[in-house]
């Protein structure tokens, strides 16, 4: 007879996800034991490190990713990251071994007894499976609701005593049917719903279009670019955009919405129609009071999620697969009469002697980098300056946190170089930002993962500093972090690390770095605050 082991195992390969991010406890143990030579265990030093390698692996392959925790400490150690995981829509399953079943009745060591409620809601689905006998089964289910438009991560609690448990020929059957199962969530909108958003487009004195993270995640791209050209309508980036899903040195892009209700309706002047394609309505944070819209205007969401749809504030939507619909939506507009739209106005950013501005730095970065590179970035006070440097214009090719927190940026370029091994990845992160998961350099190194590390030091939580002038919260403890090194602390990890001082120097380090290609680089860069505005 086969044991529960095996037949999880054969519902792993079946679904294609032979990976494991990891942090292995005692309760973790009997599930890898005898760990199959065909799979693949990425070790990561702290679990949340784990969870950020697994969200850039799956965003990379755009596959599903798997993670393997320990009990409820492990999971909590996670919470940040799976929140980040959820705001980032990853396919993830998310696995975390409980205590023997003997046990659990009387919360022994390491029993996690609500183990359920801990990662809610951060997680679309949590479950405990009742028997030894459902773990396959349950298992199965977990990847189909994690691959279910909108993506996101689920949870299993998995009894330790559980996988050496035998498996009646049924039971085994039972498991394998369910990993064989695909579905297709591909839903179209009918050909009314359709025209009557090309009516309102044509209609329209002044339409625009309003581009977000999905439209990339979704595969798209190519049909929104079709659709902006057809139509020749300015398009903007939805803010704080974790992805680029419009050509950013196209002549109709128009730069990134402000993350405020007042500023954003304000940049939106003189539009009457605002159609806003996979992007909540919209990210907002801080709170800047005003109108949604400006007056007389009105907004139509395309979205695949109805959760997306029902809390937007404002506007009409359609939700369904958003290149079925766009592309339906090109084929009853007009072509445009041909015309050169002006083209976004490079952002111009303040020069200082000595040490490089964010914009020099990052430019220096961009000029260093090869054309195919991978980007993550985790410097949230220079966002701006970074799309002014390295202007992205293909898709996958672009990973931010959409959760607010901090902590992806170095464990999610790890595992998106995992799951992109063909391209170089390139982390721009702040010094602030790379101690959340500052142990994903040790797996780097480890794996000898290529990654390329740049470090904007600026000795500061620069974001926080913008945040206290806009909140009026000026003398706040805690903004700034001097007497970092992180050149010794890579070194300490087994990472090559080096520290630039001039721009012609950091071109020269990127270049050879994400052309080595064996084994990490890590390059700190002292640079000048530079606060975003609004």
């Amino acid at each position: 007879m086969r044991t529960v082991r095996e037949s999880v195992l054969d519902v792993l390969r079946a679904r294609g996800i032979t990976t494991v991010f990891g942090n292995p406890g005692s309760t973790e143990l009997p599930m890898l034991k005898r760990f199959p030579e065909d799979f693949r265990y990425v070790l990561g030093l702290q679990e949340a490190v784990v969870v950020g390698m697994a969200d850039g692996f799956a965003l990379a392959s755009r596959t599903t990713s798997l993670v393997n925790l320990h009990t409820g400490p492990g999971t909590g150690n996670a919470m940040g990251a799976i929140l980040n995981a959820r705001a980032n829509r990853t396919p993830m399953v998310v696995t975390a071994g409980q205590q023997v079943r003997a046990m659990l009745t009387m919360e022994a060591l390491l029993a996690n007894p609500q183990a359920t409620l801990l990662p809610q809601p951060a997680v679309k689905w949590a479950y405990e499976p009742p028997r030894p006998a459902d773990v396959p089964a349950a298992l199965a289910r977990a990847v189909q609701i994690a691959e279910t438009p909108p993506h996101g991560p689920v949870f299993l609690s998995l009894p330790m005593d559980d996988f050496d448990a035998e498996l009646s020929e049924a039971e085994d059957r039972a498991g394998r049917a369910g990993a064989a199962r695909r579905i297709t969530h591909a839903a179209a909108p009918d050909a009314a719903t359709v025209g009557a958003l090309a009516d309102r487009i044509s209609r329209a004195r002044s339409a625009v279009l309003v581009v977000g993270d999905d439209v990339d995640a979704s595969g798209a791209w190519d049909a929104v670019l079709a659709l902006a050209e057809r139509t020749a309508l300015p398009v903007w980036a939805a803010p704080v955009s974790a992805r680029v899903s419009f050509p950013r040195d196209h002549p109709q892009f128009r730069g990134d919405l402000a993350p405020a209700i007042g500023p954003l309706g304000r940049q939106l002047a003189g539009h009457d129609l605002v159609v806003v394609i996979g992007a909540p309505v919209f990210r907002y944070y801080p709170y800047v009071p005003g109108d949604h819209l400006p007056q007389g205007a009105e907004l139509v969401l395309l979205t695949r999620d109805a959760e997306e749809a029902a809390r937007a504030p404002v506007g009409d939507a359609v939700v369904a697969d958003l290149a079925l619909t766009v592309r339906a939506l090109a084929e009853r507009l007009p072509a445009a009469a041909a015309h050169a739209p002006a083209r976004h106005e490079r952002v111009r950013f303040s020069e200082a002697d000595g040490v490089l501005t964010p914009l020099a730095a990052l430019a220096a970065i961009a000029q260093g980098a090869p054309d195919d590179t991978f980007w993550v970035n985790e410097s949230p006070s220079n966002v701006p300056q970074f799309h002014e440097a390295t202007r992205i214009s293909s898709p996958d090719s672009y990973l931010f946190s959409a959760g607010g927190g901090l902590g992806f940026g170095a464990a999610a370029a790890v595992g998106a170089q995992l799951g992109a091994p063909g391209r170089p990845v390139v982390c721009v992160i702040g010094d602030g930002s790379i101690h959340y998961a500052v142990q994903a350099l040790w797996t780097a190194a480890a794996y000898r993962v290529p990654v390329t590390f740049v470090v904007l030091s600026n000795a500061k939580y620069a974001i926080l500093h913008w945040f206290a002038q806009l909140e009026h919260a000026q003398g706040s403890p805690g903004l700034d972090i001097p007497g970092l090194d992180i050149t010794a602390v890579a070194d300490g990890y087994g990472v090559r690390a080096h520290r630039a001082q001039g721009a012609g120097e950091l071109t020269k380090l990127v270049r050879d770095a994400t052309a080595r290609q064996d084994g990490p680089v890590l390059i700190d860069v002292p640079v000048t605050t530079e606060l975003p505005s609004l």
